[in-house]
């Protein structure tokens, strides 16, 4: 069992806290807002009120200690600068921060942060994707050149092996996983058969999953 910590418990912050603590995980949820602790702790281990942006109180909390602390301050840039600054300087070994832009993220990345979620925009990019593609379910931008999608198989795929269908020469695309109902099958192998309904894990770059997107949403 991991420890996280989650400074800010807006909407976003309550949503990553309740679902790390339902996987089983210990979670401290921090805020300066009453009302919003409150509300967190129904969902964590423990939640606290205190001064997100005073270092003496962090490091009274033990955020030092915690496996994992994220950053989910929304629109106040600097109380999501501050904490951020103030968990790396405490010694914290992963630290997540919420970015409400590029320009945030990037200050956020030279002050120390791991690694910089973008919520709004990722959301908009599965979104799009899935407006496209019907069939799409899921859709993780890597980086500029490279994705990760859920998709449930095209029709011309069914019936077919993976050795058949050549999908890394073919479409540029190299399957993780594939999930038929509850069951999982990750890492398969060539002799592999694709069936109706059955739902793809891929990665490739962002230029084949695009060329996926169009023939598949025709």
């Amino acid at each position: 069992m991991k420890q996280y910590a989650v400074i800010g418990c807006g909407r976003f912050g309550v949503s990553v806290a309740k679902t790390l603590y339902d996987l089983g995980n210990d979670v401290l949820a921090i805020d300066r807002n009453e009302e919003r602790v409150q509300e967190a702790s129904e969902f964590v281990t423990h939640a606290v009120q205190a001064d997100i942006m005073d270092e003496n109180v962090l490091k009274e909390l033990g955020i030092r200690n915690f496996d994992v602390v994220i950053v989910a301050i929304g629109s106040d840039l600097e109380a999501s600068i501050l904490a951020t600054l103030i968990a790396k300087e405490l010694g914290v070994g992963l630290v997540i921060a919420k970015a409400q832009s590029e320009l945030h993220g990037k200050v956020l990345l030279k002050i120390g942060a791991d690694k910089i979620i973008f919520p709004e925009r990722d959301m908009g990019i599965r979104v799009g994707h899935n407006l496209v593609a019907s069939n799409i379910l899921d859709f993780i931008e890597l980086s500029p050149d490279y994705s990760i999608m859920e998709i449930t198989a095209i029709p011309k795929w069914e019936n077919k092996t993976l050795k058949q269908l050549k999908l890394p020469t073919n479409y540029g695309l190299n399957i993780m996983a594939i999930k038929r109902g509850d069951y999982i099958n990750v890492s398969p192998y060539a002799d592999d058969k694709i069936l109706k309904n059955d739902i793809l894990v891929v990665i490739g770059s962002t230029e084949d999953i695009k060329k996926i997107e169009k023939s598949s949403g025709e």
